[in-house]
């Protein structure tokens, strides 16, 4: 894979910058955590060379001078939010983020649920974090929010909160997901603090938009393909602009919101410490971009992806119209069509030969291979197959799975199983290259170069099974679909 991104010079700046400013304030600092901590895999396929836990890893390096405390709506716990990407609850996640902090030796220091009104269940998740041993605090709705600052900004509205007990210099504030409430807890505790004298900071920690690169740049533009469904948009900073005369990009909540963080600010403090949505933030990414082509090409790609996910979601009613107008703008505006992907056009023309669903992969040295739907396997496993001889040097003819052992699955799946298609899914034709692996060289050489496909673009002509998009998500292979059924049945 090409190299875009630097990413131990990212690792260094950007503590090193967070450090800084933390020593501008009274040596006390909330830091708005946005995004992904963990897996931040949208960062690592825009900027080739990013970690997915890149972000963790600098904490990590902070691990001395931050605690962490993660935020969750009482509105969430109440309606059993989920996470997409996880498909579990907001609840449970944060318990998952408390496990997972700890064992990276991360100091979380408190549980923060906000918007709370006396929610049952929000009740019963606080007992269970205080039975676990672990510091809860309730931060209440304010009326009027967030334009009626006089009331914000005083001890009916920030000063009801309950005050959370830190021990050290920086305070990251996290959530499971978006809108649990953290810039409004960062708020809070600056209005706590300044009340017990101590000037504490705020500062935003967003990878995205990448605040000093051009607002159309690929990466820029892929950012927003990732938020079409919020419809979130990019744009210049007015309040940069006008402050320094530089042009700097953010986005439009961001911006939107700048004037009434200001006057809190001026509340609170007498003066704002930023002259701008952009000062607020601390983002170094821009600056570690070593090859920009290879980020451009990447975010182009990506925009595609999104653009086949957007299509397949319309198909099953989770996106819409909107959503898919958006990034056909964004695909003009990129200069890019679906054409761009080599292995949408493999897919489709291989399926248009043999008149069949088919799919195709695009290795990581460039080679394309495809993969046609047969008797006995479906076109994703054919595929595999096919690939995985191809990366092992074994003959395109040579079986690495024996037709008897396809046998007795197919006749489990439909005399046993109930299923009339016998063809192999992408699980049971590893299942059954597995087994072969055991007794035959062959299969285990096949089966080795498993690890390779990590990365790798494929498409199918048609729209994959849970299971087969499943496996391929497993094997870190990059999918796209084209929106349309294999078979036309209304059940």
């Amino acid at each position: 894979m090409k190299i875009g991104f630097d990413n131990n010079k990212y690792l260094s700046m950007q503590s090193e910058h967070i450090k800084e400013r933390i020593n501008q304030f009274d040596n006390k600092l909330y830091l708005e955590f946005g995004g992904k901590l963990f897996d931040d895999y949208h960062a690592s396929r825009v900027l080739p060379g990013f970690a997915p836990d890149s972000k963790l890893r600098m904490l990590m390096q902070l691990s001395d001078h931050a605690e962490i405390v993660i935020v969750i709506s009482a509105g969430d716990i109440e309606k059993n939010k989920v996470r997409g990407d996880l498909g579990i609850t907001y609840d449970i996640d944060v318990l998952r983020l408390i496990d997972s902090f700890k064992e990276r030796g991360l100091f979380v220091g408190s549980v923060v649920i906000t918007q709370y009104s006396g929610q049952h269940s929000a009740d019963v998740f606080k007992k269970k974090l205080e039975d676990l041993g672990i510091k809860v605090y309730l931060h209440y709705p304010i009326e009027g929010y967030p334009s009626n600052i006089p009331l914000i900004v005083s001890d009916e509205g920030y000063g009801k909160n309950q005050y959370i007990e830190t021990s050290r210099p920086l305070v990251v504030i996290t959530a499971p997901g978006p809108g649990s409430g953290k810039m409004a807890t960062c708020l809070s505790q600056l209005y706590h603090e300044h009340k017990r004298g101590i000037h504490a900071g705020y500062a935003k920690f967003e990878t995205f938009p990448i605040w000093n690169i051009p607002l159309k740049h690929p990466v820029n533009l892929a950012y927003e393909a990732a938020t079409a469904d919020l419809n979130d948009i990019n744009m210049i900073d007015p309040f940069h602009l006008e402050a320094y005369g530089e042009t700097t990009v953010n986005y439009n909540r961001d911006v939107e919101i700048f004037p009434v963080l200001s006057a809190i600010f001026e509340r609170i403090f007498g003066k704002c410490p930023y002259q701008s949505p952009t000062d607020m933030g601390v983002n170094m990414a821009g600056n570690c971009i070593v090859d920009d082509e290879v980020c451009r090409e990447a975010s182009k790609q990506e925009i595609i992806r999104r653009y086949y996910q957007a299509l397949a979601g319309r198909l099953e009613e989770t996106s819409t119209d909107e959503e898919v107008f958006k990034l056909e703008l964004l695909m003009k505006q990129a200069g890019i069509s679906p054409e761009n992907r080599k292995v949408t056009v493999a897919a489709k023309e291989r399926a248009e030969k043999t008149g069949s669903p088919a799919a195709a992969i695009e290795l990581e040295d460039g080679r394309i291979i495809t993969g046609k739907t047969s008797d006995l396997l479906g076109a994703s496993a054919a595929l595999l197959l096919n690939t995985l001889k191809e990366l092992a040097g074994i003959q395109h003819k040579i079986h690495v799975i024996s037709p008897v052992a396809i046998e007795p699955i197919q006749k489990l799946k439909t005399e046993y199983l109930g299923s009339k298609n016998p063809r192999l899914h992408t699980d049971e034709v590893l299942i059954a290259l597995s087994s072969s692996a055991a007794t035959s060289d062959v299969a285990k050489l096949a089966l080795e170069q498993l690890p390779k496909l990590k990365g790798c673009q494929v498409h199918s002509s048609v729209m994959l099974s849970s299971v087969d998009k499943k496996t391929f998500k497993k094997l870190g292979v990059q999918l796209t679909c084209e929106p349309v059924y294999e078979h036309k049945k209304l059940y």
